[in-house]
């Protein structure tokens, strides 16, 4: 299908899970895609597993790198059509063990560099295009020991509201998708603890298909 012919499609945190999934989703629909991911290892495997997408390393932390990266985007294709929002990183620990290091980081990762994103692609981004925005579960639900996390989330989310009656002047339209457990590498970089890990798996029981979602599923959100 061609659903997305002739579009630009920018993806963030595409070298895994959901990010790639979509990037591979987008480009079956007919757009250009060009994804990022965070180290070299990474956007190496990502282009050995995606040859038809442009992978490109950046920090998504990184306001100045944010920058960089839509400069590279608009010399080359011009515009961007779709900003899909989407990497993020998570750590646990109780509210008493936060360090200002791992506080500054998360936010950083999953708030402040996709503010800054954001603010840098909009003259680049098309009127009547579309920005989409990976919140989580956690912004409306509280999880132990993940405070800065779901922080931050929930900052995105309603990063999301404020944006979408910002920019209806232009026709953007901005949408947060609000995953609840999907079945990604980021649960193997948490440091869960066994108690957690248990707890995790209380919560998917709970779920009503009693299976956490596949990344695949979230394309479609995305693209629809």
């Amino acid at each position: 299908m061609d659903i997305l012919k002739n579009k630009i499609a920018l993806i963030t945190g595409a070298t895994s899970g959901m990010g790639a999934a979509t990037a591979k989703r987008f480009h079956a629909e007919g757009a250009t895609v060009v994804a990022t991911g965070s180290s070299a290892a990474s956007v190496e495997a990502a282009r050995k597993e995606m040859p038809d997408i442009e992978v490109i390393a950046s920090d998504a932390g990184d306001p100045q790198a944010a920058k960089i990266l839509i400069d590279r985007v608009r010399e080359k294709h011009g515009r961007i059509d779709i900003l899909f929002v989407n990497a993020g990183i998570a750590r646990v620990a109780p509210i008493e063990a936060v360090e200002e290091a791992l506080f500054d980081k998360v936010f950083s990762v999953n708030l402040r560099g996709p503010y800054f994103l954001i603010k840098h692609a909009l003259p680049v981004l098309s009127d009547g295009g579309s920005i989409i925005l990976t919140s989580s579960a956690g912004a409306v639900k509280g999880m132990p020991g993940l405070s800065v996390y779901s922080a931050t989330k929930a900052a995105l989310h309603s990063l999301g509201l404020t944006l979408a009656a910002e920019l209806a002047p232009r026709a953007i339209r901005v949408n947060t998708i609000t995953p609840g457990p999907i079945n990604t590498p980021i649960g193997a970089k948490m440091g869960l603890t066994a108690e957690q890990m248990a707890g995790f798996a209380q919560m998917i029981e709970r779920l009503p298909l009693r299976r956490p979602g596949q990344p695949e599923e979230i394309a479609s959100a995305a693209l629809y």
